[in-house]
């Protein structure tokens, strides 16, 4: 499958490292590709630089946003969720119309320093959002509350008996993205949490997500539902 992703990032890199791995065309979208093969130092995270990982990703290719939109059969949101929109918009609404856009940012507003606050909260959310924006793009909220490892693969920790939410208004698409994430990852327990307005939920889950990731030390850990 062609697959587009937009964001370089530690989400962007993990996934595409991933997906290419399982032998999709992958191609990564950025706002600026000159700007990003120019940064050498890696990230906060300790991700390398792009440059340096798509040596050792060679099959990954590197685009601008739009070409990235534009290549993929589906389309892959892991941009910084302050800025979603802004490279939603410039990935182009013709290039997204009709497809399934699976969005795994989450509005975190690191203005104030390094206790964020969500930029949207409560009666809204990025994920209804970005579907007002593209009413013909079908959004699928899901994998952002867990980090990117577990994302691409859930079995290391726990044996992989955790949970992951998805929320969409397109029941087909909810059943696609269902099906990838447990075909090309291994996801077993994925709660569908209805329509796109789950999201609200779905991000506002990150405060506490950060608090346990400082309480323990490392973001290797998700939450089980039981009843």
């Amino acid at each position: 499958m062609k697959i587009g992703i937009l964001g370089t990032g530690m989400v962007g890199q993990v996934l595409g490292g991933k997906l290419a791995e399982l032998g999709h065309d992958v191609e990564i979208g950025t706002r600026d590709v000159q700007q990003t093969l120019a940064l050498t130092e890696p990230n906060a995270y300790g991700m390398p630089a792009f440059s340096t990982w798509q040596k050792e990703n060679p099959m990954v290719k590197l685009g601008n946003y739009a070409h990235a939109a534009q290549h993929g059969e589906v389309v892959l949101n892991a941009t910084n969720g302050t800025g979603s929109l802004a490279a939603l918009q410039q990935a182009g609404e013709n290039n997204l119309n009709g497809k399934i856009l699976v969005d795994i940012a989450n509005p975190l507003d690191f203005s104030q320093g390094n206790r964020p606050r969500l930029s949207v909260s409560n009666d809204d959310s990025l994920g209804e959002q970005i579907q007002r924006a593209f009413p013909q793009v079908k959004v699928v909220k899901t994998l952002n509350t867990v980090t990117a490892f577990l994302m691409v693969n859930p079995g290391l920790i726990a044996n992989g008996e955790h949970s992951l939410f998805i929320c969409g208004n397109d029941e087909n698409a909810k059943e696609r993205v269902t099906g990838w994430l447990k075909q090309w990852f291994g996801w077993r327990d994925v709660i569908d949490l209805g329509d796109i307005s789950g999201a609200r939920g779905m991000e506002m889950y990150l405060p506490i997500w950060l608090r346990l990731w400082g309480k323990l030390g490392t973001g290797m850990f998700n939450v089980k539902v039981v009843k």
